[in-house]
């Protein structure tokens, strides 16, 4: 024997032999590790005195964007109309604000309204497209992320909401939860049961100029506890889960032109309570067999517990609903037979643009930025237009719809 205590070697940090091991113990561990490293890597990446910003646009980039000629733009520089842009390496620069302020000048002065301000006119709603999946590498937070800033980008006026709890959409846009929002400031705050705060107070304006982010956290499982007793008290109209959601956006609809919400991958209350508010929804698919059969299960249980929801005096109109297929590789054999599949059964549903899957993208989110953030000179040129061609055709077909949803 060494002299060494019974419980000592597990006082130090050593396993005791004669003591099973606890999940919870290993689990929290593992936790406390990981959000110290992730902590350090986001430091490195945007020092505490850093304010994140959205990169700056060549006059080229920004011409296309606006839908005018570079030689417009060079012109309206010369004459001293819009903003004045920096200058780069004898280039000119523009920032996501110089872009809105052009969109204000070009419109003021457009034949046809909505020219360069595409958003909503006297008499259109606000649109509210949900985007969901069962099924979690679906591609679905990239999509909502890259969905929102290019309408931004594009003139809309546009809330993101992360209604997922695992927070990647607001991890995207500069929010850690267990690091920034440790004390609330989520949606949770706006469609809790017990003294809710208006969701203007937890809009948080995001770097990209028409962009406002409301994020989310693990509280947001909070909710899925929470309603099952609010059900079971009969909290009347507190009680109606599927309306909280649809009730926090009326105070502030008027002021944004599309609403995007990032849904958790499962079908919960919250997922109800989203498309209970939606006016769209937009689903996406991997183009693989299991896959495929995941949506084919979370498709039937969202219409019978949806049709439970209408029965009990919820929304169920929509403007529209598609597959988006995401991640997508046209030279795979098997993945053309399924969208070959899915496009004989569902017909016009399915977007006629996929969004590829790229090293690009899954590159830029190594550093927690969108394809419309990153520097394009990090990839080689192909690379990035293929990735960059295939988002804005995508998100270009969902504008479409969103401006037929308003007669137009």
């Amino acid at each position: 024997m060494d002299g060494t205590p019974p419980n000592e070697g597990a006082s130090l940090g050593r396993p005791d032999p004669a003591r099973k091991p606890r999940i919870d113990e290993l689990v929290g561990r593992h936790a406390h590790l990981l959000s110290q490293r992730l902590q350090a890597h986001r430091a490195q990446l945007f020092p505490p005195d850093a304010r994140r910003v959205m990169r700056s646009f060549t006059s080229g980039e920004a011409a296309k964007l606006l839908g005018v000629k570079d030689a417009y733009l060079r012109r309206l520089h010369l004459d001293g109309r819009g903003p004045e842009p920096a200058t780069k390496a004898g280039r000119r620069h523009y920032t996501t604000r110089d872009l809105s302020d052009l969109r204000d000048l070009l419109e003021a002065g457009a034949k046809q309204p909505g020219t360069y301000r595409p958003g909503r006119r006297s008499g259109d709603h606000c649109q509210v497209v949900t985007v969901i999946n069962f099924k979690g590498g679906s591609g679905k937070t990239t999509t909502a992320a890259h969905l929102a800033q290019k309408l931004a980008l594009d003139g809309y006026r546009v809330l993101a909401i992360d209604l997922d709890p695992q927070a990647s959409l607001s991890a995207l846009h500069g929010y850690q939860p267990e690091m920034d929002l440790p004390d609330g400031g989520t949606i949770y705050d706006a469609i809790r049961y017990d003294d809710p705060v208006p969701l203007r107070d937890v809009i948080r304006p995001s770097y990209i100029a028409g962009l406002d982010i409301v994020p989310g956290n693990l509280e947001l499982m909070e909710f899925e506890h929470d309603t099952p007793r609010a059900l079971a008290g009969g909290a009347g109209e507190a009680g109606f889960f599927f309306t909280r959601i649809g009730h926090a956006l009326s105070d502030v609809s008027d002021d944004y032109d599309v609403v995007v919400v990032d849904c958790p991958p499962q079908l919960g209350f919250l997922t109800m309570s989203a498309l209970s508010a939606a006016t769209a929804v937009l689903v996406t698919v991997h183009p693989q067999m299991l896959d495929v059969m995941s949506m084919c299960q979370f498709l039937l249980m969202v219409s019978n517990l949806l049709g439970v929801v209408a029965d009990a005096g919820g929304d169920m109109s929509y403007d529209w609903m598609r597959y988006l297929v995401t991640r997508y590789e046209p030279g795979d054999g098997p993945q053309n037979q399924m969208v070959g599949f899915m496009r004989a059964m569902f017909g016009d549903h399915v977007l006629n643009h996929p969004v590829l899957k790229s090293t690009a993208i899954s590159d830029a989110g190594l550093t927690k930025q969108t394809l419309y953030e990153v520097d394009r000179t990090q990839f080689t040129r192909a690379t990035y237009e293929r990735a960059r061609d295939s988002l804005d055709a995508a998100n270009a077909e969902i504008a479409g719809l969103i401006q037929g949803a308003w007669g137009r």
